[in-house]
């Protein structure tokens, strides 16, 4: 059995059982990170000292009281810097911020302790959260485990890149634009974006903002469905600090592909998505239908996708203005200034979002309401949609810090990288739950992904689906230079 590369709910298991002790299982994994982390610079904040104490106590605590010990306990798991951890930075890649260390743990981070976990480190980030990359100037590159040339994606991609090598066993990150999903359809791992709301982001911001931020999620990145599933219900809780309801997540009620009701989307003329990924959802279709599978390639919720898009990079960018400069909301007042009002560019879009008047804003959050209940229409006749996450798998790291410019080829069309927020935006912006799950590989072995999109608060049965299609399609796979 290769530990680095097990579930950490058998980790757990194995800890609880005597097999394995807290201490034995963090050194193997600093281990692991000492030896390949060099390679990856996935791991941007160890913790290795207090990593090994606080197993030590829960050793200890193992021992003389055995009984009720937490789901995770004594796993060790890495988390994204974004999250507030007491005594280590939270930079978010910015030079600014490099010395800035809170007083507390982010709320989510305090649940996965509680839960028993053991925290390694921080991974690594793209500056700022905004980046299909994951390079900043405090911490530098992180590189695919599949291909170093290319990047595990952002801003999660530390996180990813550190659970596709075994360097832990399992991840929190978070998700505006694709940043759990895009690093897990890169990493061939799994991650979940819950529906909006259900896990506490508090201590997830720079400025220490106590709202939660529209449409930004957080919640957990593993390599296996089952693992997704025990983090989520872990780190979900109410976001409010009030008494007087509580969060009840909804079993699933599917046990088996057979009668399952999916509708699958394998390309849009919007986002272009390559060949080889849309024909592996098509096969994906057929071998759901050999399961008893009830499969549609046409079934849509009933909104025009290009408004839909539109609409998201307004709701977006107005959700990230709170993170730029005067200078930088200046700029993008002179593009939106002197851009003619027929110019729906994404560029133009974005930037009319970042400095949105209120009555717009409401404009555009009435749209969006209207439009979930489209999405509930849809869910009265299929459990979930399967499509893209991205329309590349992992791509070469790109110099450029401006991913709005930078270009992809995709078959033989160019696009550009900031194309692809339509595949996170269509489930994102209308605060949906969406799992990433493998999908297939390239021919020159690089994983890619599908994201399975479900009914708000239905997070459980999107995961349930990740796991039957990894058992009877496609589970996570151990990148060959890290399989020892």
């Amino acid at each position: 059995m290769k530990l680095s590369f097990v579930t950490a709910a058998k980790i757990a298991s194995l800890i609880k059982q005597k097999k394995l002790s807290a201490l034995e299982a963090t050194d193997h994994f600093i281990a692991r990170i000492e030896a390949f982390d060099d390679a990856l610079n996935a791991v941007a904040v160890p913790d290795f000292e207090r990593a090994r104490s606080r197993a030590k106590q829960l050793d200890r605590l193992h021992r003389h009281h055995p009984e009720n010990l937490p789901a995770l306990f004594g796993v060790p798991i890495t988390v994204k810097e974004s999250f507030d951890i007491a005594g280590l930075p939270t930079s978010w890649g910015s030079l600014s911020f490099r010395n800035n260390f809170p007083a507390a743990d982010a709320a989510s981070i305090a649940r996965l302790k509680q839960g028993g976990a053991v925290i390694l480190g921080k991974t690594n980030i793209s500056s700022l959260l905004g980046d299909w990359q994951s390079r900043n100037p405090v911490y530098g590159t992180s590189n695919n485990p599949w291909d170093l040339t290319r990047t595990p994606g952002g801003s999660s991609g530390g996180s990813a890149a550190s659970i596709a090598a075994g360097l832990s066993a399992l991840e929190a990150g978070s998700d505006i634009g694709g940043s759990l999903r895009a690093p897990a359809h890169y990493c061939g791992v799994y991650a979940h974006k819950p529906t909006w709301g259900i896990v506490p982001v508090r201590g997830h911001s720079l400025l220490g903002d106590k709202a939660p931020l529209d449409i930004g999620v957080v919640g957990p990145m593993a390599r296996s469905a089952k693992d997704l599933a025990l983090a989520l219900r872990i780190m979900a809780a109410s976001n409010t600090v009030t008494a007087g309801w509580n969060l009840n997540l909804a079993k699933p009620t599917q046990k088996s592909l057979n009668g399952l009701r999916v509708a699958i989307m394998p390309d849009h003329e919007i986002c272009p998505v390559e060949a080889q990924i849309s024909n592996s959802l098509l096969e994906l279709a057929k071998h759901l239908r050999k399961s008893g599978a009830k499969v549609s390639l046409t079934a849509r919720p009933d909104f025009d996708a290009m408004e839909a898009h539109e609409n998201y990079l307004l709701l977006l960018n107005a959700a990230l203005s709170g993170r730029m400069t005067i200078q930088t909301r200046e700029r993008l007042r002179h593009i939106v200034a002197h851009a003619a009002p027929s110019d729906r560019s994404p560029g133009v879009m974005g930037a009319r979002g970042a400095v949105i008047g209120h009555a717009d804003w409401l404009h555009a959050n009435e749209y969006r309401i209207r439009k979930r209940e489209a999405w509930a229409e849809f869910f009265r006749d299929y459990d979930v949609l399967i499509s893209p996450i991205a329309s590349t798998a992992a791509v070469a790291h790109e110099p450029s810090e401006n991913m709005g410019a930078r270009t992809i080829t995709v078959d033989d069309a160019e696009i550009t990288v900031a194309d692809q927020l339509f595949w996170a935006g269509y489930s994102g912006n209308f605060l949906l739950p969406s799992t990433a799950a493998p999908l297939g590989f390239t021919p020159t072995g690089l994983p890619y992904g599908m994201q399975i999109i479900g009914a708000p608060y239905a997070d459980l049965t999107n995961i349930a689906v990740a796991a039957m299609l990894e058992k009877s399609w496609l589970g996570f796979k151990i990148p060959p230079a890290f399989n020892h």
